[in-house]
């Protein structure tokens, strides 16, 4: 049986229990596609994983690490697919597998093309940040062209998106975001930074539509009163409490970010365009993905990290 690298975890803890370790090749049937991972993203939920905090239980271990990934079709399930091998995609894949490897099952519905734009690693960097971005402001926030958007955290690898997804569908943008990443977000497109460590945010910011809150914590707290009444505060982590937004008169929602093809192409043409750029920090290697994931973890990143899983990126 062919073998492949993938990097598990056979216990939960620090960056000392990923393991590179020798699997069988995935087969994929029914509208799945074996795809030869090129890049995948490194995100901030891989590291809760590893640590026991998120979602996996002890009795699913081993488990491959890994949500996001460019590459290209290696083999195709058993119904008919409009694609073949060979054919660059992207993809956010389901917990149930894992991108930290060198090959994966994808099914139909977590993939699209890969922009023909970006390298494997830039697409690697796309997936799940994008998702995460695309959703929070438009299906959650129902952002609307014209209305204003603070997006907390500007310049991360879901927040440099974010900031650019409602520049392009026409909300004024807000932002908050260090003294160092001034000049990028402004450079991204936003209307109105504000250094988060020299100034109080709700000091400059008033009467928003939606915040979207990558942060949590003392801002998010301090974030109800910027929103004009009826206006919403979307999290990604967590649901914000009802009682806070009852006594603001406004909305809460907190979400996970789902795979949704369509969406992918969407915002894989405006990278295409040229209106949405992605950014990436830092490349390790697959070897490398303990040592990626405490500098997500630790450093200030701007943008996203990458593991280079091919050479042939």
């Amino acid at each position: 049986m062919t073998t492949m690298k993938a990097v598990r975890i056979h216990r939960f803890g620090g960056p000392e229990v990923l393991t590179l370790d020798d699997v069988p090749w995935p087969q994929p049937k029914d509208d799945e596609i074996l795809v030869r991972v090129h890049a995948a993203s490194v995100n901030p939920v891989d590291y809760k994983i590893r640590g026991g905090s998120y979602s996996v239980k002890e009795d699913q271990l081993p488990y491959t690490l890994g949500r996001d990934l460019s590459g290209t079709v290696e083999l195709l399930g058993t119904r008919a697919h409009t694609l073949k091998a060979g054919d660059p995609i992207f993809a956010f894949i389901g917990m149930d597998r894992g991108t930290y490897a060198e090959y994966v099952v994808v099914k139909a519905m977590e993939m699209a093309a890969k922009p023909d734009t970006l390298d494997h690693v830039q697409a690697a960097a796309a997936p799940l940040a994008g998702l995460t971005a695309w959703q929070g402001l438009f299906d959650h926030g129902h952002l609307q062209a014209g209305q204003r958007v603070l997006i907390h955290g500007g310049a991360g690898g879901v927040g440099h998106l974010a900031v650019q997804f409602a520049k392009a569908k026409g909300a004024v943008v807000l932002t908050t975001a260090s003294g160092s990443d001034l000049e990028f977000v402004r450079g991204l497109g936003a209307d109105e930074v504000i250094d988060y460590e020299a100034e109080r945010f709700e000091d400059r910011v008033s009467d928003v539509d939606l915040v979207f809150d990558l942060v949590s914590g003392d801002t998010q707290d301090r974030s109800w009163g910027v929103l004009k009444e009826g206006g919403i505060l979307v999290s990604t982590l967590g649901q914000p409490p009802a009682e806070k937004a009852a006594q603001h008169n406004v909305q809460a929602a907190g979400y996970r970010a789902q795979p949704n093809p369509a969406q992918l192409s969407e915002f894989g043409r405006l990278i295409d365009d040229g209106q949405v750029r992605v950014v990436v920090d830092r490349i390790f290697s697959l070897t490398e993905a303990g040592a990626a994931q405490g500098y997500l973890k630790q450093e200030h990143v701007r943008g996203k990290v990458v593991l280079r899983v091919s050479d042939e990126t």
